[in-house]
């Protein structure tokens, strides 16, 4: 819940909040109740939300990040499955890699995220080479013909017609708040709040004209 006001107030308010919740037999867990600044932000389900300031302005904005707990958990299983010991071919593993790297984007691409994007994919990078370097025994130099065109660039990792997912070319497309319309806001409001807008221009000229 997002509360303006003072840090006494907003106390007194979560003590009502408690007292409301009470007689319906539930309560607010200490553990995931605090009071923060939102310039110190605070967690949601997989993201942080805080308040910074746009670098070279005056001008503050609620910014949503990635949290590190879901950072952790997709290196986990990215790690999981690129066992050097595993037996499993390159081409399911990489099948899996790309399906749970996949939604895992799908879900965080409105957060600012851009260059968060890098680490786990680097991560995947590194532990799919290793896998095939000691699956294959492969030296250095085999993974760089392997992957590598003849001007030394690099390409993407495939096996068996599966190209490795690439999370650093996920478009990030982030929120912006004034773009999602209130639910609460009547359509008549939102077109035309006072006389000096275009929707209540036309609705004036059309009550003269009736007169």
């Amino acid at each position: 819940m997002l509360v303006h006001g003072t840090p006494a107030g907003t106390e007194t308010l979560r003590e009502e909040i408690a007292a409301v919740l009470e007689p319906l037999g539930l309560r607010l867990s200490p553990a995931k109740t605090r009071i923060v600044h939102m310039s110190e932000g605070f967690g949601f389900p997989g993201f942080r939300l805080q308040w910074k300031r746009k670098a070279g302005t005056s001008k503050w904005h609620v910014c949503t990040f990635i949290a590190d707990r879901p950072i952790r958990s997709l290196k986990a299983k990215i790690r999981a499955l690129t066992n050097r010991t595993s037996q499993q071919d390159p081409r399911s593993v990489l099948i899996r890699l790309n399906q749970i790297m996949r939604g895992w984007a799908n879900f965080f691409k409105h957060a600012v995220c851009k260059h968060t994007l890098g680490n786990p994919a680097h991560f995947a990078w590194w532990r799919v080479i290793r896998r095939l370097r000691t699956l294959h025994r492969w030296r250095w130099k085999d993974v760089r013909r392997a992957f590598t065109t003849p001007e030394g660039r690099w390409k993407p990792i495939t096996a068996g017609g599966i190209e490795l997912f690439n999370l650093e070319a996920v478009p990030v497309t982030r929120y912006r708040g004034s773009k999602i319309p209130s639910p609460w806001v009547p359509d008549h409001a939102r077109r035309g709040r006072n006389r000096g807008e275009p929707g209540a221009r036309r609705r004036a000229r059309r009550v003269r004209r009736a007169a």
